[in-house]
């Protein structure tokens, strides 16, 4: 992509919820917010890692906060935009692009909008290449690179910026803001330059979210999407089901739960369990480990293939459940430390998807 137009959101907002994992915030309140902002400055122009000046900032932009929450509290303009314009103040150095901070969801299209309206163009690229539910789960902290100063915006006005110790620190501060704002609000963090991006960044992210969007809904009567999708990817299949039970809540600020599915299909007669925090987990098939975090678990609409957030999961609904193969940058020794099952409290030693489903795409 050299631009973002109103064209390209439909595409990019289907692939993003499913690099999601389920979270990321509703792709479709990003989506309107993305085209509001397009339709009134006009369209985002694309710049990949390289094309970046080693010396100029990039700001990546997100939410951050409980799904649950922020589908029912929308962000305003000068939420979504306040906690850039607050950092460009604070930087004498040039501000050359936005860049989203995770691939999913609506965190992929708040950018767009923050882009559109600041009149930046925006990486191809984040710091995740998938969603995770807090903010030190990014590429810049395997590295050592901490996050100097941080901004965040809510919907009544206010306006914070701190100085954090590091990324974890930074995590906590962030949460308990987010908390007092309402349970939702808006955040730049890891501002730093092209040079770092160029070391950090997961490449192409933008691109591929459209491209899966595009994969899913166009039309191929000898290959189902779905088939296509996994081929592309090399992901595999992991369930095919209805929902039999599903637990959510609001704690911490994050969106907590379990799904439980009956199997149909081939898988009739078999359970699956998935845990999630914001993001899809854990996968169990009969209480057998199928895939884990950092590995993406994505749930999709058995019918049309759609990927599904966890806060549209509902009972009864057929369910194809898939997993994809993370970065390589999350599984290192570091990668596993921060965001493996272990730290999320699963006492599951991680496996690659690759090892616990066999080494070619089920379908």
């Amino acid at each position: 992509m050299e631009w973002i137009t109103a064209e390209d959101l439909e595409n990019i907002a289907i692939g993003a919820t499913l690099l999601g994992t389920g979270g990321g915030g509703d792709p479709f309140v990003g989506k309107l917010m993305a085209l509001q902002a397009i339709q009134k400055y006009g369209p985002v122009r694309v710049l990949t890692v390289e094309e970046l000046e080693d010396e100029a900032l990039v700001m990546p932009v997100g939410s951050i906060g409980a799904p649950s929450v922020s589908n029912e509290k929308i962000a305003s303009e000068e939420e979504v935009y306040g906690p850039a314009e607050v950092l460009k103040d604070f930087f004498p150095e040039r501000t050359q692009a936005i860049m989203p901070i995770e691939i999913g969801g609506g965190n992929s299209l708040l950018p767009i909008a923050c882009a559109a309206k600041m009149g930046l163009p925006i990486v191809d690229a984040d710091a995740m290449g998938r969603a995770f539910p807090e903010s030190q789960m990014v590429t810049f902290f395997l590295k050592g690179y901490q996050p100097e100063i941080v901004a965040m915006a809510d919907s009544q006005g206010n306006r914070i910026v701190y100085y954090p110790k590091d990324g974890e620190w930074s995590e906590k501060i962030a949460r308990a803001v987010t908390d007092v704002m309402g349970g939702n609000a808006n955040m730049v963090d890891n501002v730093f330059s092209g040079k770092i991006v160029k070391e950090c960044g997961i490449r192409g992210t933008l691109s591929l979210a459209k491209e899966i969007g595009e994969e899913l809904t166009t039309l191929n009567e000898s290959v189902p999407p779905v088939e296509r999708l996994l081929e592309r990817l090399a992901g595999f299949s992991l369930f095919e089901g209805k929902i039999s039970h599903i637990e959510r809540n609001v704690a911490g600020g994050f969106t907590r739960g379990r799904a439980a599915f009956t199997g149909i299909n081939h898988n009739k007669g078999e359970e699956l369990e998935i845990l999630f925090q914001n993001e899809l987990l854990l996968a169990k098939k009969d209480g057998v480990v199928l895939a884990s975090t950092p590995d993406l678990i994505c749930a999709l609409d058995y019918e049309t293939g759609r990927p599904i957030t966890t806060e549209t999961l509902r009972y009864g609904a057929r369910i194809h459940v898939i997993a994809l193969p993370c970065d390589s940058k999350w599984r290192t020794a570091k990668g596993l430390e921060v965001a493996g099952p272990k730290y999320f409290g699963y006492e599951v030693d991680y496996k690659p998807v690759e090892e616990l489903m066999g080494e070619k795409v089920h379908v």
